[in-house]
This record gives structure tokens, sequence and C-alpha cells, in this order.
């Protein structure tokens, strides 16, 4: 699906955001207005005028704030959140670029802010990890303390904090769900302020997040779930392959192996090199090509940043890593595997992972025909929670069976 953009890497990224509309997280006559000034390719033209909005948004929130007009503030400042992250996307080629810092804690302050306007039912929590804490966020039904089903949920590849209620807690807790967020490393604050770089053992980084879950009361231990998105379904797969507390699992996307879809990304003839030995040959022709492909130069550039990895050869090596081959099989839980029609990361991953599991599985295709066919259903949310969530219900038995007539 391409809006505003021609090209691939600009009309995902524009989709992907534009979704957030459904649950207030961006609007459209500001977003198609942005992307009518915005260079197809270009990343300081992409950055300059998501800057602007959300510059433009955030000081609508705060005269709106100081007016006492709560509810436009709040709104206000959930919108420029997802401006300001937006801007800050493109910019990893340089790990120097200060924008990086600025912009990203713009967005966070901007949805803090947001968070504390909306009240109790949205609690920002630091969960304790390795002698310093994670930054997260426990969304509620409501504010009893009931003890209720949870989700845990976290991103991947180039995720933050901040947008995943929209994918993933917004639909939650409309259906009587907890939902719990949280940056880890690789991503969001952790990477950007503090430099912890992604792992692959990610179980690592979720077993003291259910640890956190399950000290709280408004938290049903025999209910809890996980979702990793993006490459967070690797991460995902990897997690209860090893932490077996969780009923069930949603890969959203599937991912059996990260190293084989970032090869399928690179142009042949580089890889072509790179399995011959001819390890210069296969970093000219990618760097060549990633002149004039916007989604390799952004896949390859964030992979050095979030990796730390010293260039394009070593993040390679370092994906390698990050593979269910000979561990999916050790996964208990029932698992729901989802799988875009039009992927442009994933082809055929979520195949290989549904095939790999030897527990209760379920395989779910989205297709153009509901456009839903985007990487993670960017810009089909309503669609993509109703499937999410009523296979939550079904599969841990939330609701009674219906009686035959």
């Amino acid at each position: 699906m391409r809006v505003a953009f021609k090209d691939n890497s600009f009309a995902f990224e524009f989709v992907r955001n534009l979704g957030f509309v459904y649950y207030g997280g961006a609007d459209l006559g500001e977003m198609m207005a942005a992307a009518g000034r915005i260079k197809e390719g270009d990343f300081e033209s992409w950055f300059a005028e998501w800057d602007k909005l959300a510059h433009r948004i955030l000081s609508r929130a705060k005269s709106s704030l100081a007016a006492g007009h709560l509810e436009s503030a709040r709104q206000q400042h959930l919108r420029a959140s997802t401006y300001f992250r937006m801007a800050e996307f493109y910019l990893h080629g340089d790990p120097t670029d200060t924008r990086i810092l600025t912009e990203s804690k713009a967005s966070q302050e901007a949805y803090a802010e947001a968070v504390r306007l909306t009240g109790p039912t949205w609690e920002p929590v630091q969960i304790p990890y390795e002698g310093t804490t994670l930054p997260g966020y426990f969304y509620k039904v409501d504010d009893s303390g009931k003890p209720r089903p949870t989700l845990i949920f976290h991103g991947g590849f180039d995720s933050s904090l901040e947008e995943l209620f929209y994918f993933g807690a917004a639909g939650a807790i409309r259906r009587g769900y907890n939902c719990l967020t949280f940056d880890g490393p690789g991503q969001g604050s952790p990477m950007r302020e503090h430099k912890v770089l992604f792992r692959p053992d990610w179980e690592k980084v979720v077993t003291p997040v259910v640890d956190y879950a399950l000290s709280r009361e408004d938290v049903d231990g025999d209910k809890l779930s996980l979702m990793g998105m993006s490459l967070g379904g690797y991460f995902a797969a990897r997690t209860v392959a090893f932490e077996h507390r969780f009923r069930a699992a949603i890969f959203f996307d599937g991912v059996y192996d990260f190293s084989d879809s970032l090869l399928a990304t690179m142009p042949k003839e580089a890889v072509a090199a790179l399995n011959a030995g001819e390890l210069n040959k296969c970093e000219e022709i990618t760097y060549e090509r990633m002149e004039e492909d916007t989604n390799l130069r952004w896949y390859v550039t964030q992979g050095i940043w979030s990796f730390g990895a010293k260039g394009l050869l070593d993040f390679v090596k370092k994906t390698k890593q990050l593979t269910m081959d000979g561990i999916a099989k050790q996964i208990r839980c029932p698992c729901l595997v989802l799988e875009a029609e039009g992927d442009m990361f994933f082809v055929n991953q979520p195949q290989q992972i549904y095939e790999a599991l030897q527990s209760p599985k379920q395989l779910f295709k989205f297709t153009s025909e509901d456009g839903a066919e985007n990487h993670c259903q960017s810009g089909a949310l309503a669609y993509f929670h109703e499937v999410v969530f009523d296979w939550l219900d079904v599969t841990l038995k939330l609701h009674d069976e219906p009686k035959e007539s």
C-alpha cells in the first residue's frame, strides 16, 4: 500500500503512523499536508517537515493546557509525540547527530504529558533490569485493582515505547486486558540515551518484566500472554522457548531467522560476493545500491547503529545469532503467527516459524483485500486487533463456550 509517497520506505512509514488516527495518535489532514512538502527519499526533508508539524502541534497543546482545555491538550500531546518520533526515524546513519536525542526526548515528554492528562489508568513504570531499569507503561482497563488477563508487549528493530500503545495496548484495554509495554536493549531511550544495544537472548530481557508483572495485584498471573512486533516476532519466539510462564504468544509478525531477512534485502550480487568471500565487493555493491534504495539505506544504517556494529559486514555477522533454528521446538504455549501478504522485510519468515512450532499453533495471513498487507498490519489496526484479541479470548478461555441452540 502506498499513500502520499512513491518511495517504498517513506510510504510504509507514513502509513505506519497514519494508522494511529484510529486511536487518536495522528490526524489525516495534517499528515497529508506535511507529506506533500517532503521530497521523495530525502531524509533531511522528511525530518524538517515532521519536526515543524510536531512543534506546531506542541505549541497548540501548551496553549490548550494553559487555557484549561485538558482533553484538547491531551490529544495534541499524543499527536506531537508521534510527529517528533517520525522526524527522528531516519537520522541514525550518523550516530553523532544530536537531533536523535532531542527529537526522541521531545516525543517521550509529549507522550508523558498525555499520560498525565489521561489519569491513573495509564501508568508510567520502571522495570528492574540488570542493575538498572527499563522504561515502560502499564495500561489498565480501570483503576479498580482487580486482577485481569495481561498482555506483555514489546517492539522490535526500530520501535519506541510510545507507539506501542497504538499497536497493542489500545486494543487490549478496550477488551478487558491490561497491557504492559516496555523498551528493551536496542530500542527507545535505552538505546538513544544509554547506548544499550540489542542482544539475541531476549528471554533475559523479558523474564524480569514477567517478574515485575507478577508482583502486581492487578495482574492475573494465570492469564499472561506475550506479543512481539516486527523483529520482536523473533524476540517473542525466543523468549517463550525459555520463559514458560506465558499462557499464549503472538508473533507479530512471525520471524524465524533475521540474518536471512537481511540478506534477502541486500542486492543479490552483494550476497553472492559475500558467499564467495569477496567482502570488499559485497560492501561496495551494497553501499552503491543504498544511494538509490531508501529502504536498504535505512535498514543497514539502523542495524549498524542499534547493534553497535563496525559496519555492514559486522552487522550481518551479528544477525546470525538471531535464529530460531533448533530452538522453536522448545516452545510449549499456544502461538498465533501473523503474516502480511505484502511484507517488505520478512517474506516467508512467518511460514518458517509456524512449521517449526510443535506447540498448539495458528497462522493468520492478512491481505490487500482488507488493506492489511503491510508489514505488521500498519494502517489496519482495527482488523489486526480483532484477530489478535479474539484469538486470545479463545486461547485463554475468557468466555463461556457458546451453547448450541
